[in-house]
């Protein structure tokens, strides 16, 4: 009992904040933010192309997805964040070069997702694969990004909730603190409330697939349906502003912008887990995974190899005519020949010759 007790003494009263947000690489710098956001899509890529093969998919299709769908996933990220708090960007005495500022914060995991999804899709479509298997093999990997980028919220001071004394609270800088917060020194670190419940979606995720083969995008609505559950939790606590400490978050109805997106696609998800699941049971074949193009090349290279096959003369080809060796078994003159009577045969030389 004492050892609990000196353990518990020497353990932090709370979280601390972090030292720095950028670190140097030489002369470079490197952002904690960045940073944590590119190595959860790194690992995304990298489970979602093992998963994706495993189903019977192509190696270099996730790639090619991928760097659209990341690419299409910031610029939508970007954009719902200043749409929802345009004022912060444009709102006087405001400088709107600050909205292309994405290291210093402000990405909106719905914006990722929705954007991500429909630069996913245009890839998918052009290649002729079905992007809701491919959503499928992607879902658990792009969970398991979110609970590794979360901690780039760490570093930034942003995404924490409600004050509170208990031992996991977060130390939050006054620069970065609401103005009625600013005697206030911890807070709720929903952005590890986040990243944990990420973490354990993405358990349930994998669990799921093994035990009940799902398809047909069923994996993927999973993970948006257990993903806005626990989101929308998460979202009352939160009284930060998403990196601006000027003024309070979007609200409507007395619920915060974030939270009514959370419950309308938790409620899509689970329509379409049920829907789906009675009109299309089971999982795709691996042979509808292959994609068009990749159909059409196969196709045409064992077209190549029937082409360059020899050819057995000896078994497959038609015996010819064997040519006459005997009298009786030659060809009679042509009857037609003249007036339509048949002609002498031609004279033998030697007779002709001892005549």
């Amino acid at each position: 009992m004492n050892t609990l007790v000196a353990l518990s003494a020497m353990l932090p009263a709370s979280i601390p904040s972090p030292p720095e947000a950028e670190w140097h690489l030489g002369p470079i710098p490197i952002r904690a933010y960045a940073f944590a956001i590119m190595l959860g899509i790194l690992v995304a890529i990298w489970l979602g192309n093992k998963r994706w093969l495993a189903r019977g998919g192509k190696p270099e299709v996730v790639v090619d997805v991928a760097f659209v769908a990341v690419l299409f996933g910031i610029v939508g990220a970007r954009a719902y964040h200043v749409l929802t708090d345009w004022d912060k960007y444009f709102g006087e005495g405001r400088d709107p070069v600050d909205a292309l500022k994405i290291w210093e914060g402000g990405l909106s995991i719905w914006g990722a997702i929705g954007f991500g999804v429909l630069g996913g899709w245009i890839v998918a479509r052009s290649k002729g694969i079905p992007m809701p298997a491919l959503a499928d093999a992607l879902a658990p990997g792009i969970i398991l990004a979110q609970a590794i980028g979360r901690w780039g919220n760490y570093f930034n001071q942003e995404l924490y909730g409600r004050p509170t004394d208990l031992p996991w609270a977060l130390e939050i800088d006054a620069a970065h603190r609401p103005d009625e917060y600013l005697n206030e020194p911890t807070f709720h670190p929903t952005f590890l409330y986040e990243s944990l419940w990420a973490l354990a979606v993405f358990g349930v995720l994998i669990w799921a697939d093994r035990r009940f083969q799902m398809g047909h995008g069923r994996v993927f609505a999973l993970y948006v349906a257990l993903y806005t559950f626990g989101r929308v939790g998460i979202e009352s606590l939160r009284i930060d502003t998403g990196g601006d400490v000027e003024g309070p978050a979007r609200e409507i109805l007395g619920m915060r912008i974030n939270g009514w997106v959370a419950v309308l696609l938790f409620v899509g998800a689970v329509l379409y887990i049920v829907i789906s699941a009675r009109m299309r049971p089971g999982r795709e074949a691996a042979h509808t995974l292959v994609g068009r193009a990749d159909a059409d090349d196969e196709d045409a290279e064992l077209a190549d190899e029937a082409a360059d096959e020899p050819v057995d003369d000896d078994e497959d080809a038609e015996p010819d005519d064997e040519p006459a060796t005997d009298d009786e078994d030659a060809e009679p003159a042509d009857e037609d020949a003249g007036d339509g009577e048949q002609q002498p045969a031609a004279e033998d030389p030697m007779e002709a010759k001892d005549r």
